[in-house]
């Protein structure tokens, strides 16, 4: 499964930079056999960058920055699982995303 589909980089293209105090999540990426999500609001790419809220742990250590897609993309877990887009994601600000929601200080 591609991580960034064409319809998808369109997507990120027409939201842009979101310097607002609570940004819509544009895509949500998981990794199916353990900890680690990736909740995207902009993606740079010509750095193939995105920007959004990362959660490793589900703990105090859960941030806001930047991460790759030669990242997401290359990582294989210890059943040889890759990092997976969820295919079921609608668009929310982050605000409403349970993981960020914990943390939220926009």
């Amino acid at each position: 499964m591609k991580l960034l589909t064409k319809e998808l980089l369109n997507r990120f293209e027409k939201v842009g930079r979101q310097d607002v105090d609570d940004p819509i999540v544009v895509a949500h990426f998981f990794n199916p056999q353990g900890a680690g999500d990736w909740y995207a609001t902009e993606y740079n790419s010509r750095e193939e960058v995105f920007f959004g809220y990362v959660s490793i742990s589900g703990d105090h250590n859960d941030e806001w920055g930047y991460f790759s897609l030669a990242e997401l993309s290359e990582y294989r877990g210890w059943l040889h699982l890759g990092i997976e887009r969820d295919l079921h994601w609608d668009e929310i600000p982050a605000s409403k995303v349970p993981k960020i929601a914990e943390n939220w200080r926009p």
